[in-house]
């Protein structure tokens, strides 16, 4: 297991689900966490089961913010010390239905939180932190970016432009840094659970692994590509998807 004492991590859509999942997993080999959502009573909640305000911070606001977002990379620098690890969490998904009944105006929205916000947080943080000390960044995409994603096709679609921007900033900054990303399949969320809810078993049983995902799951993929132990590793996508894929598309 790497160590990650004396390293910190900003987690954007931290305070439940696969955020919270990522930075428990963080926290549990040593690091110190800034977390961001929108509604403080729940990032505090979520800084208390992470152990407190020695181990974590919350920034409230809204990821398509650009004050925020700049909040949140100068409170990981000035309160922990440095900013070694960035987990671009935050993905909208507000509507629900065809591409060609899709409102632009929501589709717009979508690509810009999903992407042109995760892009200007990295951005942010390279240049606080990042050019001169080196770091690791995480992106957490989908597998509705690789493959058709009926009815959310627009998330699909900020989806996979995550993942080809993974793919672009591994290049552009390494050595220094390395990015990666990974991309879920169903996980017992609340941002999910329109896709479960009422027949879990039925949905489970899609997955070789003969389960729902859970924010654990990805809290520990998660660590191991922000690691050490993943020192060779750029510009990847991690599907962890229960086996499903194997299964074909």
């Amino acid at each position: 297991m790497d160590s990650f004492e004396g390293r910190t991590a900003l987690v954007t859509g931290g305070s439940r689900g696969i955020g919270l999942g990522i930075a428990e997993s963080l926290v549990k080999r040593g690091a110190k966490v800034v977390l961001t959502a929108r509604k403080p009573e729940a990032l505090a909640e979520a800084v208390e089961s992470l152990g407190g305000s020695d181990v974590a911070v919350a920034v409230a606001g809204n990821a398509g913010d650009a004050e925020h977002r700049a909040t949140a990379v100068r409170t990981a620098v000035e309160t922990f010390g440095s900013l070694d690890m960035l987990v671009g969490n935050v993905g909208i998904n507000p509507v629900y239905g065809p591409m060609m009944d899709l409102d632009l105006g929501a589709f717009r929205k979508i690509l810009d939180t999903n992407v042109v916000s995760a892009l200007d947080l990295v951005q942010q943080a390279w240049r606080a932190w990042m050019s001169e000390h080196g770091g690791s960044v995480l992106f957490v995409a989908s597998v509705a970016g690789l493959r058709s994603s009926p009815m959310i096709g627009g998330y699909g679609v900020s989806k996979a432009a995550l993942i080809n921007l993974t793919t672009q900033l591994a290049v552009e900054m390494g050595p220094k840094v390395r990015v990666n990303a990974v991309a879920p399949a169903v996980v017992k969320t609340r941002f999910a659970e329109a896709l479960y809810e009422g027949r879990e078993e039925e949905v489970a049983a899609g997955y070789p692994v003969g389960r729902l995902g859970v924010p654990e799951d990805i809290g520990e993929a998660a660590a191991y590509l922000l690691g050490d132990g993943a020192g060779w590793v750029t510009g990847q996508t991690l599907v962890l998807d229960g086996g499903s894929g194997s299964r074909g598309r």
